[in-house]
């Protein structure tokens, strides 16, 4: 009878256990079948077929302006769209061209009219498989229309510098913000081209970084998790200058190249060199510069906002190569990478500090006992990474158009994987490696979507480590 009733009793549990199964199945079900009600709240995502044109609508001062009706006409049928409650709409095209943006001026909240009625209608232009976007202003009641615009990147998007911060808010544009102008594929030019364009020269530029960072490693044996935060700085500074100081572009590179070499110096003489003169294991070093990172984003966070910050707000023209385009600012940029990559690597072979910083890397100790100056060859050392990676910053900034509070975080994955792919401690093999990395990270996009191609990055670090983990010119080394 025991038996019968335990029997019962599991059947019983079964039954129940099923029930509960059923249940939480037709739940889900429910979720999915009502989730596409909301797909049109949501932002577009651009894909091979697909171009978004994401448009918001904000009073500066006062916040998004929500329920601004809008008219985009080009290629097909007009397409009507509404701002949601953050101001925004989102448009999903599947035809490239230039596309008509108007706005409905009778939908505009109560009081407010148009900063600068004359650019309504305006013209964007839009890539399959890229986000275009364009930041449209209203006036609060009793201001007066008509305020001068300056377009603020190349999508389109317009507002004034004084509100530059306020226009860079949006979602979606800092989304698209980090989506270089290089490898949209415009009219006239041929995607594939066009992408091992972008990649190239998102390499050379992820290069200036990664040295750095592998300078640092080689000297030391230190992976710098801070690394990412001076690329940062290097974009905030040059924001600053441009942005707030006025000052030309040019001086805003030097100055913040110097200030990367300023807080290079300063963290490691009075930070990281105390650390090493007391013995501290690099592993607690490495959870130092965890905990320095973390200090930074806050800091950055904290004074910048979360909003994305342009660096200038003049659009660079676009020259025709062939079958590619590239702007008379990412020429310069790349100019400036190379020179620079061409000046260390001589630095490195000819120069007596550079003989002197490959006999710390290769052997400390040694290097000591022959009268070197270690802890000034480190010195040295960690003043021109930082300063690497500053310069890095500030033209990736230009390149993907923007800088905020995270830039360089986002970037130290590419940057690790970069070092790793072309040999820890290897110079050249951090140029090498930063230039495979953004060959793989732009074509990705051919298969993969556009939010997702750092995400390539982790797979090519994982497939190193695993068939070569000392990188293309790493030395294999013997352990035990």
């Amino acid at each position: 009878m025991r038996a019968v009733a335990c029997r019962d009793r599991s059947v019983a549990l079964r039954r129940g256990a099923a029930g509960l199964l059923l249940a939480l199945l037709t739940a889900l079900s429910t979720l999915v079948v009502v989730g596409p009600a909301h797909a049109a709240t949501a932002p577009c995502s651009p894909d091979d077929a697909t171009a978004c044109l994401n448009v918001t609508v904000t009073v500066p001062g006062t916040g998004p302006a929500a329920g601004v009706g809008l008219t985009v006409e080009g290629e097909g049928e007009p397409v009507q769209a509404t701002t949601d409650d953050a101001g925004k709409a989102s448009v999903a095209l599947t035809a490239a061209g230039d596309y008509t943006v108007t706005v409905d001026e009778a939908t505009l909240p109560a009081g407010t009219t148009l900063k600068d009625p004359a650019a309504n209608p305006a013209t964007v232009t839009v890539a399959l498989g890229r986000a275009a976007g364009r930041i449209v202003q209203l006036l609060p009641p009793g201001a007066e229309a008509g305020a001068e615009a300056t377009p603020t990147d190349d999508a389109g998007a317009t507002a004034t510098p004084e509100d530059a911060d306020a226009a860079a808010g949006d979602a979606e544009a800092g989304a698209e913000a980090e989506s270089s102008a290089e490898a949209s594929a415009a009219p006239g030019t041929n995607r594939y081209a066009q992408l091992l364009l972008a990649g190239t020269v998102f390499g050379l530029l992820l290069a200036l970084a990664a040295l750095g960072a592998n300078l640092i490693y080689g000297t030391t044996g230190l992976s710098n998790f801070a690394h990412g935060e001076l690329v940062t700085l290097g974009g905030m500074v040059a924001f600053l200058a441009v942005q707030r100081a006025h000052l030309p572009l040019w001086l805003a590179i030097v100055l913040a190249t110097a200030a990367g070499a300023l807080l290079g110096w300063f963290l490691n003489r009075f930070l990281f060199r105390p650390l090493r003169r007391r013995g501290v294991g690099i592993t607690q070093q490495m959870i130092v510069t965890i905990g320095l990172s973390l200090a930074l984003v806050s800091a950055y966070l904290f004074f910048f906002s979360a909003q994305p910050k342009p660096v200038v707000s003049a659009i660079s023209q676009r020259m025709q190569l062939g079958p590619v385009q590239i702007s008379a600012q990412s020429l310069v940029s790349v100019g400036i990478a190379v020179v620079v990559l061409a000046l260390v690597a001589f630095v490195l072979a000819r120069t007596r500090m550079g003989r002197a910083t490959r006999a710390v890397s290769d052997n400390p100790a040694l290097a000591a006992a022959t009268g070197i100056r270690v802890e000034s060859v480190i010195s040295r050392v960690w003043v021109v990474s930082a300063a690497l990676a500053s310069l890095g910053g500030v033209l990736l900034s230009l390149y993907l158009n923007t800088t905020r509070f995270n830039f360089g975080s986002t970037l130290l994955l590419l940057m690790f994987a970069a070092i790793t792919l072309g040999g820890l401690g290897s110079p050249l093999g951090a140029v090498i490696g930063a230039l495979v990395i953004g060959l793989v990270v732009e074509l990705s996009t051919i298969v993969l979507p556009n939010d997702m191609r750092y995400a390539s990055a982790l797979v090519i670090l994982i497939l190193v480590l695993l068939v070569r983990p000392q990188g293309i010119l790493g030395r294999a080394e013997r352990i035990g």
